[in-house]
């Protein structure tokens, strides 16, 4: 597929989400539609479009590409399960209480619960985790288009990030959540449909039928699934379920980003509908990310096909983007690049959203009575729907910069760091009903766990003899940041209502 055509798809692709916001938001773009869909949104619309905010570029290329680590294979679909367990918990003992409380930022909690510094620390962690990690899905994805369009037109990497974030930029200013309630349910639709296509393409390419393909992949050498050898390693079972579910729980019940979309629906009850839903949908697409990747690896023996080589490192990255494009045809080129578009720019569309939302209610006080009637208040939202996107920009050319895939692997690790004192702040919040905590000392706690964590991880080896820490570390944040809670805490003053 060549880089002009490439280019079109693109551009044909964002004229189609620019027509859906300009139909969405024409009517209403005020700031109760921005931040909540105005409390309307169809529970199955949410639910599919969950799905492709929460399946990012990274899953699209980075899944299929692992499963060709013996050491790996399908060891992610243990942490998925992990993953389904989180969900469920999620929608029945988060969202109830979101609801009740009646949240447009779920860090309101802390407010009430613990004070108001505890609060704005909540909100800042949520802040700097999701421009961290927003910004290096959007990076890895970048990278792929840079290699194989841009680099073409000799337009500059930098250029290509601006581009793609104006393009996002402009399609969610005005309408927000509204407005990509609509458009990653078409997102995911590109997103699901070039998984199951991907799979239906390389098959007929190994004169495989869908059954065939089955039986083959379940007897290669990439379908090993659960790992209960070694409990030292990463890749053992119970690591990673129960990395699964409290990282589920952090990062995403306890994250303004797809917890925003749950709060749109009317009632509780469609909430949970939506919930169940998605989680059902979740576990069963990636079981074909994971296949499409066996299928790539058994394609590339086939055909002699190497993992392309970047900067002297082998890529597995690049596998699938190096074979859909070059390898599979036209049809199958323009699949894999609506489906790796579409699973780009509906996490980081979303992400912008949740980012000025946090930011608008939780510093700016928008969601307070005396702002509603502000004159200045929707062109303050289009400042600070502004200012992330280009804060993101600066953070994407910065991981360009440092170019080094250890470093930029570690910044994506400490994102995740930083979920472990949410974990910490909403348990004690609720299941320490008898004590609050004494809110000034609260951000030096939610600084110190990490930094304990970070230490462990690096010298976990050492530490814990050859023990090695994977997801199951945010347990160990959360657990840190709950005991420095304790260690600070005082007798509540009146009974605690939620």
């Amino acid at each position: 597929m060549s880089p002009f055509a490439i280019l079109s798809l693109i551009i044909i692709y964002f004229g189609l989400l620019f027509i859906i916001s300009h139909f969405v938001s024409r009517k209403d773009s005020g700031n109760e539609a921005f931040f909540k869909a105005n409390k309307n949104s169809k529970w199955y619309l949410v639910a599919f479009g969950m799905i492709g905010t929460a399946l990012s570029g990274v899953t699209f290329i980075s899944v299929p590409g692992e499963v060709g680590n013996p050491d790996l294979q399908f060891k992610y679909f243990q942490f998925v399960l992990g993953n389904a367990i989180g969900f469920l918990i999620i929608a029945k003992v988060l969202l109830p209480l979101y609801y009740r409380m009646n949240l447009t930022s779920i860090y309101g909690y802390i407010e009430q619960r613990l004070g108001i510094v505890s609060y704005k620390t909540a909100a800042s962690i949520f802040l700097i985790s999701r421009t961290i990690g927003s910004a290096f899905r959007l990076y890895l994805v970048v990278i792929v288009l840079q290699r194989y369009v841009f680099d073409y037109y000799k337009i500059p990497f930098a250029l290509t990030v601006l581009i793609s974030l104006a393009l996002i930029f402009a399609y969610t200013y005005r309408g927000g959540l509204k407005t990509i309630i609509i458009t990653d349910t078409l997102q995911t639709f590109f997103l699901v449909s070039s998984v199951f296509l991907t799979i239906i393409f390389i098959c007929k390419s190994l004169d495989l039928s869908f059954l065939q393909a089955f039986e083959t992949v379940k007897e290669s050498q990439y379908s090993k699934v659960f790992f209960f050898e070694d409990f030292l390693k990463g890749n053992y079972f119970w690591k990673q379920v129960l990395g699964g579910i409290f990282v589920t729980i952090a990062m995403v019940g306890l994250d303004q980003d797809l917890m925003q979309k749950n709060l749109s629906c009317a009632t509780i009850g469609e909430a949970q509908k939506n919930m169940f839903t998605f989680t059902g949908i979740f576990v069963i697409i990636n079981i074909f990310f994971l296949s499409v990747g066996a299928l790539l690896y058994l394609f590339a023996e086939k055909n002699g096909i190497q993992v392309p080589i970047v900067d002297g490192i082998a890529r597995t990255d690049f596998l699938f983007p190096e074979i859909a494009l070059k390898s599979l045809g036209l049809i199958p080129a323009i699949v894999f690049l609506l489906g790796l578009t579409a699973a780009t720019f509906a996490t980081t569309d979303s992400a912008l959203t949740a980012l000025t939302t946090s930011f608008c209610v939780d510093f700016l006080g928008m969601d307070k009575n005396e702002n509603l009637n502000s004159p200045n208040i929707v062109r303050k939202r289009h400042a600070v729907h502004l200012g992330f996107s280009l804060l993101m920009f600066l953070v994407i050319v910065f991981f360009n910069a440092v170019n080094d895939a250890s470093v930029v692997k570690m910044i994506f690790k400490i994102a995740s760091y930083t979920y472990g004192p949410l974990l910490g702040l909403y348990a004690f919040g609720l299941f320490v009903k008898s004590k609050t905590v004494n809110d000034k000392l609260v951000p030096l706690i939610c600084v110190i766990s990490p930094s304990i964590c970070f230490f462990i991880s690096t010298y976990s080896t050492d530490l814990f003899g050859d023990y090695v820490f994977d997801n199951e570390l945010i347990i160990v944040n959360g657990l840190i940041t709950f005991i420095g809670l304790f260690l600070i805490s005082k007798p509540a003053t009146g009974q605690t209502k939620f």
